[in-house]
């Protein structure tokens, strides 16, 4: 029964995000295939020659992923979903829904600044792990379709997470550090008006060890399935 929890375990951790991640790159090439199999139509070649000269004049170029005022703005995200632990954070509590903060901003067509703040405890039994990341780094979009936007990110961050040992007889929490590390993730975003957008986003984070007074190294990582509100201005 512990082997088939832990095996269970494994898969959601190391196979699904596999999964999810192989449909969203085939997505994404299959479209890519189909946008070069079937071009769009220009100006010139739907009107006469003359006409469309005098025309493209007032047409506005294309060729940003993003519009310029869209540029330089700040966003407020809510992000709530499921995340799963692995590793001795995975020993020590249960995967559970979660919210996370997030602030994006705008800083080029193709590339924003993103931060993502989270903090969260999860149970199993008497045994308890916490997880608490500042994270930093960069949201590129893939390409704009309409009002949709796939992305990919990543970067580094600070993390803290603690878990509950063994010690003495009693089970005691390990010391509160703080940790250098590393994220990365890929989703898609929605804008729905000027103001407001949603966002699908599959988040990983990677502490790296943490060492302990005359205990073996704190380890563990773990992912999120987050569904976002966003709030630009």
């Amino acid at each position: 029964m512990v082997k088939s929890y832990f095996e269970k375990r494994w898969f959601n951790f190391y196979k699904a995000p596999k999964v999810l991640c192989l449909s969203i790159i085939g997505a994404f090439l299959s479209f890519n295939c189909f946008s070069q199999a079937n071009p769009k139509p220009s100006i010139i070649n739907l009107t006469s020659q003359k006409t469309s000269r005098s025309v493209s004049k007032d047409i506005p170029e294309i060729n940003s992923r993003v519009s310029a005022k869209d540029l330089k703005r700040h966003s407020l995200g809510v992000g709530i979903g499921q995340t799963f632990l692995s590793s001795e954070l995975g020993q020590n509590g249960d995967d559970s829904i979660t919210l996370d903060l997030y602030y994006d901003y705008s800083a080029s067509y193709s590339f924003d600044l993103i931060i993502n703040f989270h903090h969260s405890t999860h149970k199993i039994i008497k045994r308890e792990s916490t997880i608490t990341g500042l994270a930093v780094g960069v949201k590129g979009r893939l390409f704009q379709f309409d009002a949709f936007s796939p992305f990919i990110l990543g970067g580094l961050g600070f993390y803290a997470p603690t878990v509950t040992r063994l010690k003495n007889n009693m089970l005691e929490k390990t010391p509160f550090t703080i940790a250098f590390g590393s994220h990365f993730g890929l989703g898609g975003e929605l804008k729905l008006n000027e103001k407001f957008k949603i966002a699908g986003l599959i988040h990983f984070h990677n502490p790296f060890d943490i060492k302990q007074d005359l205990e073996k190294e704190l380890e563990g990582s773990y992912y999120k399935l987050l569904l976002n509100t966003h709030y630009t201005f």
